[in-house]
């Protein structure tokens, strides 16, 4: 949904040369080398040990130098380096070193929403006003840079730089000091590992990119102001969605970090994106918003091919709050990203406003879609007809949804198209384009999802759900000369039923640890205006309308900023445990929220974790269900990490053998058990953040099927005692296996309601994702009960996991799984 701009800049020979030089001046690819937590808290003498372990390598200094790319020296140690595969596996053995992994490229997730949400900056009443919208607090947007032109940028009424701040803000091409302000306060740039990967220079003269942090895709400037943008009036897209821009913490500083790029394959790689945790750490951020993604099939929270889950692990560590993305590839289940513990990861909904547009029948009915067309209307009747009947080739289906070169261009001349999609794959914008080189003058396109739009540019286009194409084709099929009057749209608040969990929007549970709950949260994310990159012929700062989790992370960055503010001393757990804890699970209109698309179900907490981010309310929660570095390390042990590996995150050496802990008993504001037995008990403890004496007591919602006991039932707080522990029993009451059913557990005392969400399943699809053979060694080691299920499973679907199984595996199998071995 991009609009490209142009920019024509002259880059001196020079110049080029200098980045021609710096590709050829090593041979190999680029390696990332972790070694974990600083053994020295001065950088200098952390990067010297790493040129120092490259001239061991290599043989000499100078090999070195040209070799490493980056050192990490801030957050954690570690450096990117180029060189071959043999001199990789060399390294991996020197002392010290964790991971050798190659680096990879992820990709990026992609004004009334804080209204819809309950932070009006005219009331006195909400947090907005309360955190003084964020004042004092910076947030680092790790993302494809800033347009610092933009409105949303203007540093009018904001207060000097914080003194904890350290960052700088770093020149380059269209881009110097004089760009910063009180609003952004810094700005940082990291190209050399998406340079190794291109494997040639940047040509910027013809708009590829900029050798800065300005922004050349647009994304970044959007999810910044998203997050912290300043007052902006009268914005507007395209005439639609007018009023006032903001972002969550208007009176937040921000500093970017652009990673992502577009030039070549484009992009954002792991070597730039630990480079940007590292320094943001050292910066001094107190929040990072970081709307990128690695793809499925995920990477486990310790392996290096995981940036994010490592770079925020140390960032957290640091009691910096990491919000990210639950990607794009919903509503299949098992495709959310992001899944680290440690991470907020939010997932996106509609909201409460669309924009409306009238299709007027020859026989004078009205039918209703959706459109931001507003400059190319049509406004009379015009010809109608069905793209299937002008199809090229009658033998070929593709004129359904208008495939390019698919349409009779003699039937389509001066005719509005109706097309429908059968498929995610097919999307408006390329059906516009069908249409237009066959000389059609306007397209309806009917399709299940209605999440998310764009203008189509060379005709109007308009989104419909198949209830109202059918009508259209139906009218189209009777009448003998079909006529159609497209007119503007208009935007419409407040009258939608909303919000819904948008079609696109990644589902849970984690495929790579399902008994941690993801997505954490669910904040708006279909057509957010904000502010973009300059387009269209005058190339003046403009503001788009985008869709995706990429937006929606950047709304619960910009929440977090807010509750920083009111809530300096509170931990990144405690802040996510807010959120959670106090999440709407129903629209204004008092009715559930439900999926949008196909299916339309009633959302679970794998669509909306704790539910639809409640500003005001997470602001005083009552109970946190807080967490430390070192139940983190205590949960990676229990999930089957070794010593070594789990060492090298902290400087606490952890013991995986003696420390037994079982992964459900992570202190998060959620339980998820995804292969329950017959009967399960877990742990969980409370922080009160409330009045010092309050009285708590528990409510349960079961899932069908299952019976949920707490002890104790009734929670007593007082001056000495703020942290009480309960326990939660779930014991199975049928034969259900393979599906995952939902509940909650809610404290509550006559100001507040503490709810977390609860799901659980017997054996489930899940377990295909496990490493069977990883599970027969921890079974090995006396861990019959907790793994007997994986087995189980495997063993029913033909799954080689042993050997030859013990007599007491076998009894066990066929007792309690009913399994015929």
């Amino acid at each position: 949904m991009y609009t490209k701009l142009n920019l024509f800049v002259v880059l001196t020979l020079v110049s080029i040369q200098s980045h021609l030089y710096f590709i050829e001046a090593a041979t190999g690819n680029v390696y990332i080398v972790y070694m974990g937590e600083k053994k020295n808290e001065d950088p200098a003498i952390t990067k010297m040990s790493h040129y120092k372990m490259l001239s061991n390598l290599f043989g000499s200094k100078e090999a070195a130098k040209s070799s490493m790319l980056y050192s990490y020296k801030h957050g954690f140690s570690g450096f990117a380096a180029r060189m071959t595969e043999s001199q990789a596996k060399e390294i991996e053995a020197f002392p010290g070193v964790i991971q050798v992994i190659p680096n990879h490229i992820r990709k990026l997730h992609t004004t009334r929403s804080w209204e819809f949400m309950g932070l009006n900056d005219h009331s006195s009443e909400n947090l907005l006003s309360r955190s003084n919208m964020g004042e004092g607090i910076i947030i680092g947007v790790i993302d494809s840079g800033v347009w610092p032109e933009s409105g949303s940028f203007n540093d009018k009424g904001m207060n000097p730089i914080p003194s904890h701040w350290k960052g700088i803000c770093q020149g380059g091409e269209l881009f110097n000091s004089s760009n910063c302000n009180n609003k952004l306060i810094g700005a940082r740039w990291f190209i050399k590992g998406i340079l190794d990967q291109n494997q040639k220079a940047i040509n910027t003269s013809n708009g590829e990119d900029i050798l800065s942090a300005r922004d050349s895709l647009g994304h970044g400037t959007h999810t910044a102001s998203t997050a912290a943008g300043n007052f902006v009036e009268n914005v507007n897209y395209e005439g639609l969605a007018d009023g006032l821009a903001r972002g969550g913490a208007p009176r937040a500083h921000l500093a970017v970090y652009k990673v992502c790029w577009s030039f070549g394959s484009g992009g954002c790689t792991d070597a730039d994106l630990l480079k940007a945790f590292d320094k943001a750490i050292q910066d001094g951020v107190d929040i990072l918003s970081v709307s990128i993604g690695n793809s499925i099939p995920l990477f486990s929270f310790l392996d290096h091919r995981n940036s994010i889950a490592i770079g925020s692990f140390h960032a957290t560590s640091k009691g910096i709050t990491v919000v990210c993305s639950a990607g794009n590839d919903g509503p299949t289940a098992m495709t959310v990203e992001n899944t680290a513990p440690w991470i907020i990861t939010v997932s996106a909904t509609t909201m409460d406003r669309v924009f409306l547009t009238a299709i007027t029948l020859g026989n004078n009915q009205t039918l209703w879609g959706q459109s931001v067309d507003t400059r190319i209307h049509n406004h009379g009747f015009t010809r109608i007809t069905f793209s299937d009947r002008i199809a090229l080739n009658n033998s070929d289906d593709s004129a359904m949804w208008c495939k390019r070169g698919s349409l009779n261009a003699t039937l389509a001349a001066g005719k509005i198209i109706l097309c429908f999609s059968q498929s995610r794959t097919h999307n408006i914008y390329s059906a516009a384009i069908s249409v237009a080189e066959a000389g059609g003058v306007g397209l309806i396109f009917a399709q299940y999802s209605t999440d998310g739009l764009g203008s189509c540019q060379f005709i109007p286009c308009i989104k419909v759900d198949y209830e109202v194409g059918t009508q259209m084709l139906s009218y189209i099929r009777n009448a003998r000369s079909p006529t159609a009057k497209l007119s503007m749209p208009k935007t419409v608040i407040g009258k939608w039923l909303s919000p819904k969990v948008a079609d696109f929007s990644a589902r849970g549970p984690s495929s790579i640890s399902p008994a941690v709950l993801k997505p954490d949260i669910a904040a708006p994310g279909v057509d957010i205006v904000a502010a973009y990159i300059p387009f269209g012929a005058e190339q003046t700062t403009g503001y788009a309308l985008m869709s995706g989790t990429s937006m929606s992370c950047p709304h619960v960055a910009g929440i977090t900023a807010l509750i920083k503010s009111v809530h300096k001393n509170w931990s990144p757990a405690a802040i996510r445990s807010a959120l959670v804890t106090t999440a709407s699970q129903t629209g204004r209109d008092g009715s559930y929220i439900a999926e949008e698309g196909s299916t339309r179900k009633a959302a679970d907490p794998f669509d909306i974790g704790g539910g639809l981010v409640n500003p005001n309310r997470a602001t005083d929660p009552g109970l946190v269900y807080d967490t430390e570095t070192d139940d983190y390390v205590k949960f990676l042990c229990g999930t089957g990490f070794s010593s070594k590996s789990v060492s090298g995150l902290t400087k606490t050496n952890a013991n995986c053998t003696k420390d037994r802990f079982n992964e459900l008993n992570l202190n998060l504001p959620s339980i998820t058990i995804p292969y329950l037995r017959r009967k399960t008990t877990v742990t969980r403890k409370v922080t009160n953040v409330g009045a010092v004496d309050s009285v708590y007591t528990s409510m349960v919602q079961a899932p069908q099927g299952v019976k949920i006991k707490v002890e104790p039932r009734t929670l007593r707080f007082n001056e000495t005692t703020k942290i009480l522990s309960f326990r939660v029993t779930f014991l199975s009451t049928g034969k259900v296996y393979g599906d995952y059913r939902f509940g909650s557990l809610i404290w509550r005392d006559p100001n507040h309601i503490v709810r977390i969400p609860v799901s659980d399943c017997g054996l489930s699809e899940v377990i295909v994702e496990l490493d069977y053979r990883d599970a027969w060694r921890v079974l090995q080691k006396g861990k019959v009960a907790d793994h007997m299920a994986k087995l189980a499973w495997g063993w029913q679907h033909g799954l080689k996991v042993f050997e030859s199984p013990p007599a007491e595996v076998l009894a066990i199998m066929q007792d309690e799984y009913r399994v015929e071995v």
